[in-house]
């Protein structure tokens, strides 16, 4: 028999054309064909907040090469109304959204404010800076306190900036804190950071005037969505249509926001001019004009007894969403409901405000809210273990859901507008696992030895769970070729994920057939025109159910004509590598190649298949060739829509020395236990892990957007912006899985592509603690803020 594929960590198959340089991304498009594309550029608000008084275009119009120049006065129709809110939300009372081309304002650094094509970027870029704009500047508002004090406006008709407030309660948290034996309060803070893939966004567009039909290829998480945006705006038919994603050079979040202004620019370039037309963002646009994530400001309030069990906790929280909000309220959202994570609190009230401010918009960046939410709850447990003099993990202990109380309901509404019911877990089985990795309980005589020597270490532990294969749906088809090659097509994208390599996993065990014989295709409109996206840690839960549940039609179609051809009972056949047998006679078989040569009763001889298979009289004489509930050809469609999304797990732990004279914080130790189920490939998971430790120590110890008062994003490089290099990142990272299977879906998966990266905030945080002995409540923290901690600390050690 063909040994199955799940659970075994099968090595990526596109591995070796990305590291021989054979990707394709989109400024590749039209690079190596006699094509003569044309080139876009933006012209930047350099302000923060600014009424435009008027825009000088004459200098630019004359310019050779020139092929067009717009503002938003030169849009009309759709194109001239604002962009979509993406996910409205009754609580999101007061949602903007921005123009394609700024109208009459800018609200933060880098709006979009005109358009300009021409024969090469050089040239493009030339014009941009030869168009003059007036502006009348506006008071800025930059930061969380800056929003809530109301001084000044964002937008003249958003009272007090604050575009949602929400609030969910189960029981009666004040009651019941005030109730309790001990009360502690804490005001806690992430700053604002962001995600920086390789390739930043971009965008090429081709009109055939012949068959009025418009292609586009974007580096996107959503080519759907892309769809559906460029066809209302554009005034096209869906099936006018066509959205491809070649290979994405990293999302993390940043590329599902849909649709970008240039997603909607160039198509309507390319179709006003008759050219093909590009854009691609330069490093700068990205920090300007993206989107960031992460900041927060929380006050919690928190009651419990003297075992450390939560009695009643009240979180109130306050979310920088930036100038505009195209994805609603997705992220404080996940932050209010994630902050849970494995623990049941009996009583829990949670209160948000969304705020404006003259800064990039909020979208989600890799975490998606959970970060802050799990920063929150991992600090207050930490808090509670303090003030009774506890181990932390057994406080945690005392509130864990046990394994016998899934499904959990947590009493609230999810992103997804489901109840926030946990599936399954062993939130006990992690916690010893991380325990025995990170050596917990051998800590205190290392902690002890290394203070002999002078040295500062501490540990931390964070917990986690995370919502994962939100719906509503994504679907599959599997098409096996005359060749016995099986096509494989689902509609998300993929951006470094290994798609190609788990779903053909899925696809070869499922159908029988060879592994290497399984194609792929993910993001092409043309291929699966319904689809969703890549986002919360989905694909796997989403498109592999899909998968599976395609490749089974299939099989069952094969089976049906196999048995017809072979005369045997269909339960009697089995499919390996690729060849339908009888059981027990493997002598009388065919291959998967014939099978589908049969599929299609049009029987030429086009090939050594076909000739084969005029051997074969398939079907009773006396019924037509395909019966009505049959079509031509050997493929399986289906779609995985499920009741709620499912809830991976997991815990984090670190070992850190602080540096007793620099500050300079280290790692010595970094441990992952991890529970997304049932397997596919354990080192895709692996390495989806390490990659978000990277991500995650780079948000808990280097990256932040650095604004200063005027709206000014002051460290828009990457000689300014620090990420981590591999000497930052722990050479080895110890990771031990835990598999409760999901019973939602029929692979019995959960998510796993954001696990890696949040906890980190948190449990860095309780690490230097650690080490230190004082509160850490600020995130990120660098060697300098530490330092100044520690002066502060001295002067007043309460």
């Amino acid at each position: 028999m063909t040994t199955k594929l799940m659970g075994q960590g099968v090595k990526r198959v596109e591995d070796q054309r990305f590291l021989r340089g054979h990707g394709r991304y989109v400024d590749d498009i039209g690079v190596d064909s006699s094509e003569e594309l044309l080139h876009a550029a933006v012209l930047r608000s350099p302000h923060a907040h600014a009424r435009i008084v008027d825009i000088d275009v004459d200098e630019v119009l004359d310019i050779d090469g020139v092929h067009a120049v717009w503002t938003w006065d030169d849009l009309t129709g759709p194109m001239a109304e604002p962009l979509p809110l993406l996910i409205p939300h009754p609580a999101l009372t007061h949602g903007r959204t921005q123009y394609a081309l700024a109208r009459g304002e800018v609200n933060h650094v880098g709006e979009a404010i005109a358009f300009v094509v021409a024969e090469d970027r050089y040239v493009a870029e030339d014009a941009v800076g030869r168009i003059k704009v007036t502006y009348e500047l506006l008071p800025p508002v930059v930061g969380i306190d800056n929003a809530r004090a109301a001084t000044h406006l964002v937008h003249d008709d958003v009272p007090g900036n604050v575009g949602a407030r929400l609030e969910q309660n189960v029981g009666d948290a004040p009651a019941a804190i005030a109730k309790a034996p001990h009360r502690l309060e804490l005001d806690l803070t992430i700053e604002r950071s962001a995600c920086m893939p390789m390739e930043g966004r971009g965008t090429v567009a081709r009109w055939d005037a012949d068959i009025n039909r418009l292609q586009v290829w974007t580096s996107t998480q959503t080519s759907t969505g892309v769809r559906a945006a460029v066809a209302v705006k554009l005034g096209l038919d869906l099936g006018q249509v066509d959205v491809i994603t070649p290979d994405v050079g990293g999302g993390f979040g940043v590329k599902i926001n849909h649709p970008w202004p240039e997603e909607l620019l160039v198509p309507l370039a390319a179709r006003t001019l008759g050219r093909t037309v590009k854009f691609t963002e330069d490093r700068r646009e990205h920090f300007i004009s993206s989107a960031h994530e992460r900041a927060q400001t929380h006050h919690i309030e928190v009651g419990f007894d003297d075992d450390g069990r939560l009695l009643g906790l009240d979180v109130e929280f306050w979310h920088d969403h930036g100038a505009y909000t195209p994805y609603g309220l997705i992220v404080p959202i996940i932050t209010s409901t994630q902050l849970l994570g494995p623990y049941k609190p009996q009583n829990y009230r949670v209160v948000f405000e969304s705020l404006y401010t003259n800064t990039v918009i909020v979208t989600p960046y890799r975490g998606a809210g959970r970060p802050q939410g799990c920063y929150a709850m991992e600090r207050t447990m930490d808090a509670i273990a303090d003030y009774l003099g506890k181990d932390r993990t057994e406080v945690r202990s005392v509130n864990f859901i046990q394994p016998d109380e899934f499904p959990y309901d947590q009493g609230m509404i999810f992103q997804d507008g489901r109840e926030l019911e946990y599936d399954s877990g062993d939130y006990p089985a992690s916690l010893e696992k991380i325990k025995a990795l990170v050596g917990w309980d051998d800590f205190p005589a290392f902690k002890k030895a290394m203070a002999a020597q002078g040295r500062k270490v501490g540990i931390g532990l964070a917990c986690y769970v995370e919502g994962t294969g939100v719906g509503p749906y994504e679907g599959a088809h599997v098409h096996i070729e005359t060749s016995g090659k099986v096509k494989v097509a689902t509609g998300l994208t993929t951006q470094g994920q290994g798609h190609a390599t788990v779903f053909a996993q899925l696809v070869a065990d499922e159908l029988g057939c060879r592994f290497e014989d399984v194609e792929v295709v993910t993001g092409d409109t043309r291929r699966m025109p319904y689809a969703v996206g890549t986002f919360a840690s989905r694909a796997a839960v989403m498109s592999g159910s899909a998968i599976h549940l395609a490749a089974k039609r299939a099989k069952e179609k094969v089976l049906k004509i196999a048995a017809d051809a072979l005369e045997a009972d269909p339960a009697d056949l089995q499919i390996v590598d690729g060849v339908v047998s009888v059981k027990g006679s493997p002598g009388t078989s065919i291959d998967l190649g014939t099978v589908s040569v049969l599929s299609n009763p049009l029987r030429y001889a086009f090939d050594e298949a076909s000739k084969a298979a005029t051997q074969f009289s398939v079907g009773d004489p006396g019924k037509p060739p395909v019966a009505e509930d049959d079509e031509p050809g050997l493929e399986g469609k289906d779609f995985y829509s499920p009741e709620r999304a499912t809830f991976a797990s997991g815990m984090h732990a670190v070992i850190v020395e602080t540096d007793p004279l620099t500050a300079e914080i280290t790692i010595l130790k970094y441990a992952v236990v991890h529970d997304c189920g049932h397997l596919i490939n354990p080192m895709i998971v692996e390495g989806q892990i390490h990659g978000g430790v990277a991500q995650g120590v780079g948000g808990a110890l280097y990256e932040r957007m650095a604004y200063d008062e005027s709206g000014q994003l002051l460290n828009a490089s990457f000689m300014d912006f620090l990420m981590p290099y591999v000497t930052e990142i722990p050479d080895g990272i110890d990771i031990d899985h835990l598999e409760t299977p999901s019973p939602l879906n029929p692979l019995g998966i959960k998510g796993a592509g954001e696990a890696g990266v949040i906890p980190s905030a948190a449990v860095f945080a309780s690490a230097i603690e650690d080490a230190e002995g004082f509160p850490i409540t600020a995130m990120p923290i660098s060697p300098s803020e530490l330092f100044t901690l520690r002066q502060t600390h001295l002067k007043d050690p309460s």
